[in-house]
């Protein structure tokens, strides 16, 4: 096995494990034993859906969130640097995109380490391949302010980019928020505008509609605490 950081995908929720990875994730996943993990509790869960085999006592878990520290990073690649293999795990989707998985990958880099991104799925790039949208120039905004007045500045600004330079935009919400994203978009974006809804994306009750605002205006589905993502396009 070559000795690389793996950038290990998870599933987007409880989906079987075999629907949306390749096998081949499961050969490189069960030679690790080293692992920085976005949360330690769901990283083992995760673990032991890929192989029930796995002794997870015998695994070393570090934490990577909001809070660690650059120094911490740092350090967590020193099995690494010993010529051991490391694994990335998020909580869903793919490592490093709109993820703090990125700070580790940023600094393997620096360290001229080898980094290896598995295939897996993202919910970023298959709701753009669901939408009907332009696939070749989109951005990614992540959340949006909460502030009311800040909130409708940026959708005017993210729906203007629409028509400017014709390029999608993307980005999601706290999910028992969905539902007011949802009609602040409708309440403020242009009816000919385009919005493609995005939700529990290769899951079990998978939602990815697009229409007009003006033909979503009384048809908004519930999508109380669902994972969602939300694209503007002309």
């Amino acid at each position: 096995m070559e000795v690389a950081l793996y950038l290990i995908p998870v599933t987007l929720g409880d989906t079987p494990i075999e629907s949306v990875l390749p096998q081949y994730n499961k050969q490189i996943i069960v030679q690790i034993k080293h692992f920085i993990v976005e949360d330690i509790r769901s990283a083992r869960r995760f673990l032991k859906k890929v192989d029930r085999e796995i002794d997870i006592d015998t695994l070393t878990f570090y934490p990577l969130n909001k809070y660690t520290s650059p120094e911490e990073i740092s350090g967590y690649l020193k099995p690494l640097t010993q010529g051991m293999p490391m694994g990335v795990i998020s909580e869903a989707g793919c490592p490093a995109v709109a993820d703090p998985g990125a700070d580790v990958v940023a600094i393997a880099q620096k360290k001229n380490l080898k980094v290896v991104p598995l295939v897996g799925p993202s919910s970023i790039i298959l709701s753009v391949m669901a939408s009907g949208f332009n696939g070749q120039s989109f951005a990614f905004h992540g959340y949006i302010p909460i502030e009311p007045a800040e909130r409708i500045k940026t959708l005017k600004h993210l729906e203007q980019r629409i028509y400017s330079e014709n390029q999608t935009q993307l980005f999601i919400e706290t999910p028992y928020r969905n539902n007011k994203m949802a009609e602040d978009i409708l309440n403020n974006c242009r009816p000919q505008t385009k919005l493609c809804i995005a939700a529990n994306i290769t899951c079990e009750g998978e939602y990815i509609k697009t229409k007009t605002v003006k033909e979503w205006k009384g048809k908004l589905p519930d999508l109380t605490k669902i994972p969602c993502i939300f694209l503007l396009y002309k």
